[in-house]
């Protein structure tokens, strides 16, 4: 967990002095991908919203600005959120 700790969570500000996870919050790793090794709040996220990953909006991934990456849970691992694809 110390690792997960010192990770930048996806949607944080980059001059937040603080863009870590906060304690009671539950966190995904995306991995791969424009944002490999942010971490996702999924915390109060029903099970099938889980189970269908989320299209998050990037302006790294192939659509520059305004784009969206697609990730999704990783079989086996439900810490863990593998790229999908990007759109528009």
């Amino acid at each position: 967990m110390d690792e997960l700790m010192r990770r930048r969570v996806y949607g944080a500000d980059h001059d937040d002095p603080d863009p870590g996870p906060r304690p009671g919050r539950v966190y995904v790793e995306l991995v791969a991908g424009p944002l490999d090794g942010l971490l996702l709040d999924v915390t109060g996220w029903p099970e099938e919203r889980l189970a269908a990953g989320a299209a998050l909006g990037t302006e790294l991934g192939k659509f520059g600005a305004g784009g969206r990456t697609v990730y999704g849970p990783v079989e086996g691992d439900p810490k863990r959120w593998s790229w999908e694809a990007d759109g528009p």
